[in-house]
């Protein structure tokens, strides 16, 4: 149904960097000519939005912002910058460390190559409109990205990977559970270390079965949602 169509769209709007929560959504009329659709139909697109807890009527004010969700639909291998500004976000990405160190035990079990092994370790801050959405610690060993800089990490680095270094990535093996996060992490999320978030740990592998990258993620649940579609083999 067109309303429908109508919801999903200002959905991605409200989602997108133009619009703070506070802000007034436009008159009725306003959104009826810029969709071109009955003040009626546009009504029952607002419904349900307000249903959903993203908008909230005042009366005799208008329409205004409550909430705003962020989506990473996981139905197919896509990086975050890609998933994010594909629905409106602006996005950003801040290094707070970046160096070369032995790769410790425990990731060289995980990315199949030899302690002591050379490996880039990044931590970065994943913005989302100006939120701290995820603390990310990556590592990935030197051998396949000799020539990663900062640079690269503050942009996406599923772009690097593939199109800088012309590897092809075939898939990831993902594992999450939500834990209670420590001082540092809630100090880098903004929020109160009463609040669980969730850890999830990412192991990406190449078209030829390299392990190329192993993150861990620290993602704040108040603002970021994850949605997984499984589908039945036939």
């Amino acid at each position: 149904m067109i309303y429908k169509d109508i919801a999903k769209s200002l959905r991605i709007q409200i989602n997108s960097a133009g619009y703070q929560i506070g802000d007034p959504l436009p008159a009725e009329k306003t959104l009826a000519q810029q969709y071109n659709a009955s003040r009626m139909t546009i009504r029952k697109a607002v419904d349900l939005l307000v249903i959903a807890g993203l908008l909230e009527r005042k009366h005799g004010s208008g329409t205004y912002i409550k909430e705003k969700d962020v989506h990473h639909e996981n139905a197919s291998l896509k990086g975050f910058v890609e998933l994010m500004a594909n629905t409106g976000h602006n996005v950003r990405s801040e290094v707070i460390e970046f160096s070369v160190i032995p790769c410790p035990l425990s990731i060289s079990s995980k990315l199949r190559i030899n302690s002591n092994e050379r490996i880039f370790y990044s931590r970065r801050i994943r913005f989302v409109d100006n939120k701290p959405l995820i603390v990310e610690d990556s590592y990935m060993p030197v051998k396949y990205f000799s020539n990663l800089t900062l640079t690269h990490l503050e942009g996406s680095k599923f772009d690097f990977i593939e199109n800088v270094c012309q590897i092809k990535i075939a898939g990831s093996y993902e594992t999450f559970h939500p834990i209670m996060p420590d001082n540092n992490i809630c100090q880098l999320l903004k929020i109160e270390n009463n609040i669980p978030i969730l850890r999830l740990s990412t192991l990406s592998y190449s078209i030829h079965g390299d392990y190329i990258n192993y993150s861990i993620m620290y993602r704040n649940t108040q603002d970021y949602i994850v949605e997984y579609h499984l589908k039945r083999e036939q």
